[in-house]
């Protein structure tokens, strides 16, 4: 196993802009901009309203009028319901997974894209694109991403999570799970988000990261 997994590593582990990325970060900076301006705007005329209730206005305004809104009710649209999780609704088309994030863990939108960033970053077999935002008008505001579908795969063990991680250059750092290397702290890296293909390749499907 330890030799089939060090001649199946393919992620790229650089931070050159891939057209996922430039994707995604093209929309983040928008955002960025964007609700540095309500933010100015809203100190003048002094009106109390949260970082967080910002970023959801700002970005339902910038998807519809971008063509980047998809109505809730056309979420069930994009496939079959696979299984959710404490953070993404997942649905299942051809060969692709579009996850619907609840924002519950990501701190926000644009934290969340700067994750998924960072993502695509070290982990690119397994690359995000951003696909849409839904929600209800006027109140909850969630990115759609796709994610290449992993045919025929099952939970990756501990032990060979460490291994993998190993080879591309991180260590383990406390608890299970977790590890870093020079800029990323990576952690979360248990069973239910790593996954394993028939031919024994892994593949990080979902990860919380952070710049160190």
């Amino acid at each position: 196993m330890s030799n089939d997994l060090f001649e199946s590593i393919s992620q790229r582990g650089g931070d050159e802009e891939t057209p996922e990325n430039y994707r995604i970060n093209e929309v983040a900076n928008e955002l960025r901009r964007s609700c540095q301006l309500y933010e100015t705007q809203l100190r003048s005329g002094q009106e109390n309203v949260t970082r967080f209730e910002i970023e959801q206005r700002v970005t339902e305004w910038y998807a519809k009028e971008n063509g980047l809104w998809l109505p809730m009710r056309d979420v069930v649209t994009l496939g079959v319901p696979g299984p959710s999780g404490n953070e993404n609704d997942l649905y299942v088309s051809n060969n692709l997974i579009y996850k619907v994030n609840n924002l519950l863990n990501s701190g926000g939108i644009i934290n969340l894209l700067d994750r998924l960033s960072w993502h695509n970053n070290l982990f690119y077999d397994t690359a995000y694109t951003f696909y849409a935002f839904t929600g209800f008008d006027g109140r909850t505001v969630m990115p759609v991403f796709t994610q290449r579908l992993i045919k025929n795969a099952t939970p990756a063990t501990s032990i060979e999570i460490d291994t993998y991680m190993s080879a591309i250059g991180f260590v383990k750092n406390g608890s299970e799970g977790r590890f870093v290397n020079d800029k990323y702290e990576v952690w979360d890296l248990l069973p239910r988000n790593v996954l394993k293909d028939v031919d024994g390749d892994i593949y990080i499907v979902d990860a919380e990261i952070k710049c160190r």
